[in-house]
């Protein structure tokens, strides 16, 4: 919340993404697709996982619904972040120097600074973890390896913010396509993941279960991600007409709806293989990820099951890393 008063948002890619004019729908859409992925890893960082890993080990399907609703919570409050940096041309960070107190932006800066530290510390951690259960790669040295990202993120500014966008996406993806291999290897009951995603008074009557679900609720929770989705919809290039500014909410918004519903999966995927696998074999206390790793294996006799979990791992902590360093550049 230092910037000078008329600096823009992120300035080395501040519309630096054209929008073409006169194009189709779908031609528009994916000019401006990308924000939203940026900020949906932040929904399904390694932090989630320990959280989902404990829900479905412990109590089955149930708390697929408080996975439901927080996402829900998450589209709403990214696409209030969408308007903002649209309709205002400021990120949040601008918005509060500007409209607060300069007691008030230092507070809720410090607050912000230590809450994207506390959510990068899960990140670098979670791949620091991956890398040493793939490669048996120290803890130290997989936290270091993992920093490097910093590096990465700056080269991938100097050459354009899709390279940036594009190296997320892929790893978006790869999470998406190792959990589905997991689904399919745990079998699980679709019934009761139907059921699952419906409320249940007992998650609130149930002291442990209460834990869980405020714990996961508290994993998806990203602060930092507010100031960095209304910082980087700024990248895209609309003309400052309200007819343009409207459109570029829409298609904006539709982005993020659209990654974040992609977070929502893969959230319930974890919770879900958790579930089929732990769960219903009776391994219920099961709420470490290593302990995760060890066990996929030989309770679904697949040999591959738990390396493709690391593998996931390893590409939600780098892609989350990579998003919570561009928020703190940000910052």
């Amino acid at each position: 919340m230092t910037h000078s008063k008329n600096r823009p948002s992120l300035p080395e890619v501040h519309r630096s993404i054209e929008i073409p004019n006169n194009k189709g729908f779908w031609r528009k859409l994916l000019a401006y697709a990308g924000p939203g992925y940026l900020v949906s890893v932040g929904y399904m960082d390694p932090g989630n996982w320990a959280t989902d890993i404990a829900g479905g080990s412990k109590f089955g399907y149930t708390l697929l619904s408080v996975i439901l609703l927080s996402n829900l919570m998450a589209i709403l409050l990214q696409s209030l972040c969408v308007r903002l940096g649209v309709a205002t041309g400021k990120d949040l960070a601008q918005a509060c120097r500007d409209y607060f107190s300069k007691k008030v932006s230092f507070c809720l800066w410090v607050l912000c600074e230590i809450a994207i530290a506390a959510c990068d510390l899960a990140e670098l951690l979670g791949s620091a973890i991956a890398l040493q259960l793939l490669f048996n790669i120290p803890l130290i040295w997989g936290v270091c390896i993992t920093a490097a990202d910093v590096l990465i993120l700056l080269l991938l500014q100097g050459k354009g913010f899709r390279y940036t966008e594009g190296l997320v996406i892929l790893l978006v993806a790869t999470v998406g396509i190792c959990f589905t291999a997991e689904i399919l290897f745990s079998r699980p009951d679709l019934g009761g993941i139907l059921q699952g995603y419906i409320p249940k008074p007992e998650i609130l009557k149930n002291p442990e279960m209460l834990y869980i679900a405020i714990g996961i609720l508290g994993a998806t929770v990203m602060p930092h991600n507010l100031y960095l989705h209304s910082s980087i919809v700024q990248t895209r290039d609309w003309q400052p007409t309200p007819e343009k500014r409207w459109e570029a909410i829409k298609f904006s918004t539709i982005d993020s709806t659209v990654a974040l519903s992609l977070a929502l999966l893969i959230n319930s995927a974890i919770l879900i293989v958790s579930a089929a696998t732990f769960h219903f074999s009776g391994n219920q206390n099961v709420a470490e990820i290593q302990d995760a790793y060890k066990l996929l294996s030989p309770l679904l006799g697949v040999s591959a099951a738990s390396a493709i979990f690391g593998v996931a791992l390893l590409a939600s902590g780098q892609s989350s890393t990579l998003t919570a360093t561009l928020a703190f550049v940000k910052l």
